[in-house]
């Protein structure tokens, strides 16, 4: 009786791990805005659809030209395709990278 019983649990558990665990965060659909500070402040929004981001989009900055292009172009199309913040920052624009994905995660926070 006791080995089924600690079966029946362990098998409870371990249901309730592979769900709880599909695939990353779950948020509530809207539009999201956050702020981070990279070099001068930096504003995102966030769209989430379906539970999942659907878009970032840096809405205000002020980086250095040139230098953070990189990281304005390519973190938030990485955090859409990875449904994540946790990518890897530009080199060379490591500032902005981190500013970018903090300022998300900041907009995702409402989002929980």
């Amino acid at each position: 009786m006791k080995k089924t019983l600690s079966l029946a649990l362990i098998l409870v558990l371990i249901a309730t791990t592979l769900v709880g665990c599909g695939g990353g965060a779950k948020y509530t659909d809207g539009t999201y805005q956050g702020e981070a500070q990279g070099m001068a402040p930096l504003k995102v929004e966030v769209e989430v659809k379906e539970g999942k981001i659907a878009r970032v989009e840096v809405i205000e900055h002020d980086e250095t030209e040139g230098i953070s292009d990189p990281a304005l172009e390519q973190i938030p199309s990485l955090i859409v395709e990875k449904n994540s913040t946790d990518v890897d920052s530009v080199s060379g624009a490591t500032v902005t990278s981190n500013a970018i994905k903090e300022a998300v995660n900041n907009a995702l926070e409402n989002a929980k």
